[in-house]
Order: structure tokens, then sequence, then C-alpha cells
């Protein structure tokens, strides 16, 4: 898993449909996007690869995560994080070859040229680290859902680079720009929505 930190100014932000009483988090009208590039091996409940888009949010007084876009390649990805969460994934194709420090990725999907993505470890860091989050979505029904989700593995700090045609303006607020962090997660576990 490769996660990356971006502040993008709120100007730039696409009008992505956010659930009800949900707004952006800007701070120095700038909002911050999370993404996150997965390789969901056999072991866990499904082995699939996964593009997802998170914007911060705050909901109430709390902050969280919001999905705005997210792409997979298993048609059961798909349905359960659309029914279960009201993650709006669509269906794509990955591309991906890694090694022990660096990650090469290409998405292609219907409506949206290719995506690349590239990764390269700066320092690893001796530790295993765990996480809590949770992401603000709305359901098919309208209900506001909310899911919690822990991950735990390995990082280590790196750069990275998000790569795409200026026809998809979903995307191009990244490939504009330079994330302010990136961070792989080898080894990781995670669980959502539990």
């Amino acid at each position: 898993m490769v996660v990356s930190l971006w502040r993008v100014p709120a100007d730039d932000l696409p009008s992505w449909p956010l659930p009800a009483g949900v707004r952006p988090w800007v701070v120095r009208r700038r909002a911050i996007l999370v993404t996150f590039w997965v390789d969901y091996r056999p072991g866990g409940v499904l082995a699939y690869r996964e593009f997802l888009i998170a914007l911060a949010v705050r909901h109430g007084h709390r902050l969280a995560g919001s999905t705005v876009a997210a792409w997979v390649d298993d048609d059961a990805a798909l349905a359960g994080g659309r029914a279960l969460w009201g993650i709006p994934k669509e269906q794509g194709v990955f591309t991906l070859r890694a090694d022990s420090r660096s990650t090469r990725a290409e998405l292609t999907a219907d409506g949206i040229p290719a995506v690349r993505f590239t990764y390269q470890d700066v320092l690893r860091l001796p530790l295993r680290l765990s996480a809590r989050a949770h992401l603000i979505q709305q359901l098919p029904d309208g209900t506001v859902c909310r899911v919690p989700m822990r991950i735990s593995g390995r990082p280590a700090l790196g750069r990275s680079r998000v790569g795409t045609g200026p026809e998809a303006p979903l995307l191009s607020v990244l490939a504009r720009r330079q994330p302010v962090l990136s961070l792989a997660v080898r080894d990781f576990r995670s669980i959502v929505g539990s």
C-alpha cells in the first residue's frame, strides 16, 4: 500500500458530492486529499487492487475522510464497497510492478485517461505502526454512515508521482502537484467497517 497526502487549493477541487452535514476541511484555503494505491493479496477476505481518493472532511466537530473516487479490479469489492459503505467504487484494470523499494502502477478505466503512478523508498522506518480513522459516506438509500478503519504495517517514507491526461478533471488536480508526504506500508493488515 502506498498512501500519499496532498494539499490542494480549495478552489481547485472538483465538485465532488459529499454526504449531508459534511464539508471539506480547509486550512489556509487548502484542502487535504489522501490517495491510496493498494494491492490486497490473498489471505484476506478478498484479493484485488485499488486506487482510492479520499477528501479530509469535517463532520460536526470531528475530522474524517470521505471517499470521492475509487477504482478496483474485482466485482465483489466493487459491489461490497458500494452497498456496505457507500464508497463510489468503479471498475478498473491495474498493471502493477513492485520490488522491495519501488512501485510502478497504471490504472485504465472507462471515462478517464490512463493514470500512472510511481513510488520510490527514501527511508525505511524500523518499526510497525498502527493507525485508526474513519470515513463518512452516503449509502445508496441516502443514509450517512461512519466507516471505521484500522491499519498496521511496516512504513517507509518515499517519493511518489501521479500522472494523467489534462482531460481528467477528477485526477488532474493531483497530476499538477507533488504530494506533501508519501508512505509505503508493507506487510500491512487492515480492517474496514468493524
